[in-house]
């Protein structure tokens, strides 16, 4: 029996395609409506362009918010769970080690960061991939305070209170947002990781 090659092995199965562009629609949707959310009351001393807000009012914005958020929450439960009992995320993020993650971020840097095999992640990756899952448990922890504040007193005092919460919740989206624009930049790099993300091969 022969040994699939790369380029026909199953890079990404059916489920993690599913999972990642349904999580792509939820981030852009929170994303923009949580824009139009914070004009609505800034905190820090600047507004974000209208265009790039989804909404239309304060209360369109909240529909579309809490519309994602449910598809993100549901999503990343999903994602998590087969990650977990396929033994995927064992095998797919770890280990992780500070030498080497350093040593592959000098080689992102220098343009020379290896991509020979798309099924098997870079400590770079698996460090990214890392940080957006807990980033995005940062974003539903903070948004539970800002949705049903009274009901999470203790998460409420956690979060150092209500206003804390909007900032850390602001802020966890836009690093949420960064690690979109890279990504997006090192799919323009190395295009068959998007072929691969779209026909799983």
């Amino acid at each position: 029996m022969s040994t699939p090659t790369v380029s026909s092995a199953v890079i990404h199965p059916a489920w993690l395609r599913l999972t990642h562009w349904l999580n792509a629609v939820a981030v852009v949707v929170l994303a923009t409506s949580g824009w139009r959310i914070y004009n609505a009351a800034p905190f820090f001393p600047f507004e974000l362009p209208r265009a790039l807000t989804l909404g239309g009012w304060l209360g369109g914005a909240l529909q579309w918010h809490f519309a994602a958020m449910w598809l993100l929450v549901g999503n990343g439960l999903l994602y998590l769970a087969i990650n977990i009992a396929s033994g995927r995320l064992r095998r797919q993020f770890f280990p992780l080690t500070s030498r080497l993650l350093l040593a592959d971020f000098a080689a992102a840097l220098k343009g020379k960061l290896a991509h020979a095999d798309p099924r098997r992640y870079n400590m770079v990756q698996r460090a990214a991939y890392l940080f957006v899952m807990l980033d995005c448990i940062v974003l539903v922890l903070s948004g539970l305070v800002l949705w049903k504040s009274v009901q999470f007193p203790l998460l409420r005092e956690l979060m150092g209170g209500y206003d804390s919460a909007r900032r850390v919740h602001f802020i966890a989206m836009a690093l949420l947002t960064g690690f979109v624009g890279v990504h997006l930049v090192m799919v323009a790099l190395v295009p068959r990781t998007l072929v691969a993300m779209l026909r799983g091969r």
